[in-house]
């Protein structure tokens, strides 16, 4: 059985409070993995016993069917670190809000912008998200990744190997490319400039974007010298709710949950934005975020 090559698997977990949308059904199998040797071996479990599996970051930039998702869910916890001079190696399941006073206190400066955003490192990475001009392929110096196929395998990506562009990756076209950690380039600074940094960042989200209600962040990547936000606003579609989700009236490339969203109500108001973006523009608008059970 696989709860005996798992120990602490759990059965029938709603997912929803794993995400920062609030929203997912149940999983059959749900399993924290607390160290990259975890993820490891819940990897191999589910391989062993032919089931699906997903690794679940911090949860943002995901929307989770209603219905949940048949099979394993891992969670990534693994948080390891490593200071070496002006690097750091980290395991993929650090949340970037727990990353920030590692580096103010070390003196290390260069991932200021990330203040903010909801989600691990290796969550970063996989999307290459980015703000402000800068992304997070400015700063991988390496990945360490599971590949797995027929067999499973550690391996060690370049930069040039994770395949980088606007908030995409390698990662992000192949499901079997699982990141464990990374070493992260950065410099040295003042600590005063760099916890200025940080808060002119936070300031600035808290400004703009609507952080005091459940989101998965943009949904949609910003076509080329445009702004999603502004196509959907120019649409007339600021503040438009179906059930109890809604684009944001703060910023229209974010929908909210206002309590008791279902991820259908969700799906319905993006397809309702990419319908009236391409009626009115002629533009394709391309989701940013993964969907999970659908």
């Amino acid at each position: 059985m696989i709860e005996e090559k798992l120990p602490g698997l759990q059965k029938n977990i709603e997912l929803a409070s794993y995400t920062t949308f609030r929203i997912g059904g149940p999983a059959d199998y749900f399993f924290v993995a607390k160290a990259k040797e975890d993820l490891i071996r819940a990897v191999k479990a589910a391989k062993e016993f032919k089931l699906p599996f997903f690794v679940l970051a911090g949860g943002s930039n995901l929307l989770i069917s209603d219905k949940g998702f048949r099979g394993i869910a891992i969670q990534n916890k693994a948080s390891r670190f490593k200071l070496m001079d002006t690097k750091i190696s980290v395991e993929a399941g650090l949340m970037l809000r727990d990353l920030m006073p590692i580096l103010v206190e070390n003196e290390l400066g260069g991932l200021e912008w990330v203040a903010g955003i909801p989600g691990t490192v290796g969550g970063a990475i996989r999307g290459n998200a980015g703000a402000f001009g800068k992304s997070m392929a400015d700063t991988i110096d390496s990945v360490e990744i599971l590949e797995v196929k027929s067999e499973i395998k550690i391996k060690k990506y370049r930069t040039e190997d994770c395949g980088f562009n606007y908030r995409d990756s390698i990662f992000k076209k192949r499901d079997n490319l699982i990141i464990l950690s990374a070493e992260i380039k950065l410099e040295k600074k003042d600590k005063k400039e760099i916890q200025e940094n940080i808060k002119r960042f936070l300031n600035y989200r808290k400004e703009k974007q609507p952080m005091n209600f459940p989101s998965a962040g943009s949904i949609f990547k910003n076509p080329e010298d445009s702004s999603a936000g502004r196509l959907i606003e120019d649409c007339g579609l600021k503040g438009k709710k179906i059930g109890q989700a809604q684009i944001s009236e703060k910023h229209a490339n974010f929908i909210i949950n206002l309590g008791e969203a279902k991820a259908e109500d969700i799906l319905k108001l993006i397809n309702l934005a990419k319908e009236k973006v391409k009626e009115k523009f002629g533009i394709e608008l391309e989701e940013e975020i993964q969907f999970l059970g659908f």
